[in-house]
């Protein structure tokens, strides 16, 4: 299987773009093209020993993460993204992943890929880790504002997403508001709940976002302005939350003694809540494998971003959603 990466896009690229590329690469997991431009990649390159299975396909621009989205992708038609686009699109690849900016990777999937018959809007479904196992967030960020209509479709193919990949039986599907009470909300939420109440989905009803990480809704449910800050809030908890134990643990004797005893523990917890567990989250509703990671994305999130892809195309989820959605 081969998945195209965007060498170019995300904080730490190139660096950590193609070292995890590679270290995908040399596990097995899959061939990996690398999407960018050929002399800073190859520069790259020459820093590890040779890999078998890694690629190169040149593409002069680059999308940087401040761009308009639209406009940049009309303007750079031979950006990183564009280029690993379309060759999904043509069948060289099998799926793509991407740290760069978020719309032009989306736009660039409606564009080239096109949408779902039937989709009204493409969602991003993110990994969120919980005490009970990683649980669905969608729209992560695709669709700022949406309708109950728009919501409805999501919390379907979120659904749908975590029945067949994540292999969740009879998803709860979970709407985000301010309060659990099914009165609670703006007219978007209430009427949303009402589409909900009246679907075949297993709607549990409203959730709070401090109930999230208690693991116990399988697929949440809100716009892409809301899951998306909902998800950045949520790493910077746990970031910061770390950085105050570790501080507190160098301040005497007694909790340096403490912090080895428990230390075990606590690497398990960090690694469990780490987004770079999780690798990256699917463009939900495009007629191909389009996998969106963190910007600061390090080498262990994008190989387990390719991991991810992998384990996509391998299940045929795009398929899947598009007899679901017909």
């Amino acid at each position: 299987m081969r998945i195209a990466v965007d060498a170019m896009g995300g904080d730490r690229a190139p660096g950590e773009i193609i070292r995890g590329a590679k270290e995908a690469a040399r596990s097995g997991i899959a061939e990996v093209i690398l999407v960018g431009r050929e002399d800073v990649i190859m520069n790259e390159l020459r820093r590890y020993p040779p890999v078998r299975g890694v690629s190169v396909v040149h593409a002069e621009e680059v999308i940087e993460m401040e761009e308009q989205p639209a406009s940049a992708l009309r303007k750079k038609t031979d950006s990183s993204i564009s280029v690993a686009t379309r060759l999904v699109k043509e069948g060289i690849a099998d799926a793509l992943v991407s740290a760069g900016n978020t719309g032009a990777q989306m736009a660039a999937a409606l564009l080239g890929l096109g949408r779902i018959s039937g989709v009204q809007r493409p969602a991003i479904g993110a990994v969120i880790p919980t005490f009970k196992s990683g649980k669905l967030l969608l729209d992560a960020g695709a669709n700022v504002d949406c309708k109950p209509h728009n919501l409805l479709q999501f919390a379907k193919m979120g659904s749908f997403y975590a029945q067949k990949i994540m292999e969740i039986p009879c998803p709860k599907v979970g709407l985000l508001n301010i309060g659990t009470e099914a009165c609670k909300g703006n007219e978007v939420t209430l009427e949303t709940y009402e589409l909900l109440k009246e679907s075949k989905l297993n709607f549990v009803g409203n959730v709070e976002a401090r109930d999230i990480f208690q693991g116990e809704i399988d697929v949440i449910v809100c716009d892409g302005f809301v899951g998306n800050a909902v998800l950045k809030f949520g790493e910077g908890m746990v970031s910061t939350l770390f950085q105050l134990l570790d501080n507190e643990t160098k301040s005497s004797w007694r909790l340096k003694l403490g912090a080895a005893l428990v230390a075990p523990a606590l690497k398990k917890i960090k690694r469990t809540m780490d987004y770079a567990e999780y690798g990256g989250a699917p463009l939900l509703g495009v007629q191909g494998v389009s996998i969106i990671s963190h910007g600061s994305s390090d080498a262990r999130a994008i190989k387990n971003a390719v991991k991810l892809a992998v384990y996509c195309v391998e299940k045929n989820f795009v398929l899947r959603i598009k007899e679901f959605v017909a």
